[in-house]
C-alpha cells in the first residue's frame, strides 16, 4: 500500500476557502429566497381555500339538484 502524500498548504487553503465561501453563499441565497417562498405558500394557501370552497359549493349544488329530481 502506498503511504499518504502530503497535500500542499495552498491546496488545503483553497479547499477550505471554497467550503467557507459555499456556506456563506448558501446562507445569503437562503435568506434571499425565504420571503419569496413564504409569499408563495401564503398565496397557495389562499388559492387552496378558494378551491375547497368552490368544490363544496359544487357538491351542495349537485346534492340539491339530486333532491329536486327525486
Amino acid at each position: 500500500m502506498v503511504p499518504p502524500v502530503a497535500v500542499s498548504p495552498l491546496i488545503k487553503t483553497a479547499r477550505w476557502s471554497a467550503l467557507l465561501l459555499g456556506v456563506f453563499y448558501g446562507k445569503q441565497r437562503f435568506e434571499y429566497l425565504k420571503p419569496i417562498a413564504e409569499e408563495d405558500r401564503r398565496v397557495e394557501e389562499a388559492e387552496k381555500k378558494v378551491r375547497e370552497e368552490q368544490q363544496r359549493i359544487k357538491q351542495l349544488a349537485e346534492a340539491n339538484s339530486e333532491s329536486i329530481l327525486k
